[in-house]
C-alpha cells in the first residue's frame, strides 16, 4: 500500500517573514487617518485575523463591505510600498526548511489571512514562490482563521488530506484554525509569548533536522 501524501501548509506573516514593522506602520498610519488611536498592543491582538475582522472589531462593527474594502486597500497599498522600497527577509530557517521539504518531496502551501496581492509583493522580493505546491489567500476563502477555511483549501489544492498536513503558525487564531481543521499544528514563538499547539518552538532554526519525518510516527 502505498505511503499516504503528506504536505507542510505555512503561515506567511511571522511565521516565514518577519513583516511585523512594515504591518505597524500601515496599520498604525491607516488607522490615524481614520482618527483611530491604535495601539501596539492592540495590533498584535490581531495578528491572523482578515482585514475585515480587524476593521469590523477596532473601528464599528456595522462597517459596510465598501468602506471595509477603502480602508483595507489603503492599508495594504501602504504595507506594499513598505516591503518594495525598505526591503523584506526571511526569518531564521525559513530558507532551509522550504529548500529540505522541497527536496525531500513534500508538499507545501501557503495558507494565510493575508490578501494575494501582499503574497505577490512578497514573491516580488523573496524568491520563495518556487517552493509551493498551493498558495491560498483570505479572498479565496469563505472565513478567515480561526475558521479553517484556508487551511482546508490549501490542502484540497494539493490533494492532500487535512490528517495528514502540519500547520506552521505563529498566532493562535492560526493553531486554531489548524486544530479545526484536523490539522497536526507547530507554533512558532516569534509573535507570541505562548501558543497551544501540538508542538511548540521558539524559531524555524530550532526545529530538530528530522522532525517533521518523525511526526506523523509520534501517534
Amino acid at each position: 500500500m502505498a505511503e499516504p501524501i503528506k504536505a507542510v501548509i505555512w503561515d506567511l506573516d511571522g511565521t516565514l517573514i518577519n513583516s511585523v514593522d512594515h504591518h505597524w506602520d500601515a496599520w498604525r498610519e491607516v488607522m490615524a487617518e481614520e482618527q483611530i488611536t491604535l495601539t501596539f498592543e492592540d495590533f498584535v491582538a490581531d495578528f491572523g485575523k482578515r482585514n475585515d475582522e480587524i476593521l469590523r472589531g477596532r473601528i464599528d462593527p456595522q462597517m459596510s463591505d465598501s468602506e471595509v474594502a477603502r480602508i483595507a486597500l489603503s492599508k495594504e497599498e501602504k504595507y506594499r510600498h513598505f516591503i518594495r522600497t525598505k526591503g523584506l527577509v526571511l526569518l531564521p530557517g525559513a530558507q532551509g526548511w522550504l529548500a529540505q521539504l522541497k527536496a525531500e518531496g513534500w508538499r507545501q502551501a501557503l495558507g494565510t489571512s493575508a490578501p494575494r496581492g501582499n503574497i505577490d509583493a512578497v514573491f516580488d522580493v523573496l524568491d520563495i514562490e518556487k517552493f509551493f505546491d498551493a498558495v491560498m489567500s483570505s479572498e479565496q476563502v469563505k472565513a478567515g482563521k480561526p475558521e479553517p477555511d484556508v487551511f482546508l483549501a490549501a490542502a484540497s489544492a494539493m490533494n492532500v488530506a487535512p490528517e495528514n498536513c502540519i500547520v506552521v503558525e505563529d498566532a493562535p487564531a492560526g493553531t486554531e484554525a489548524a486544530r479545526r481543521a484536523g490539522m497536526k499544528s507547530l507554533g512558532v514563538l516569534t509573535t507570541h509569548d505562548k501558543l497551544t499547539a501540538d508542538w511548540v518552538v521558539t524559531s524555524l532554526d530550532q526545529i530538530p533536522a528530522d522532525f517533521f519525518d518523525q511526526a506523523f510516527q509520534q501517534e
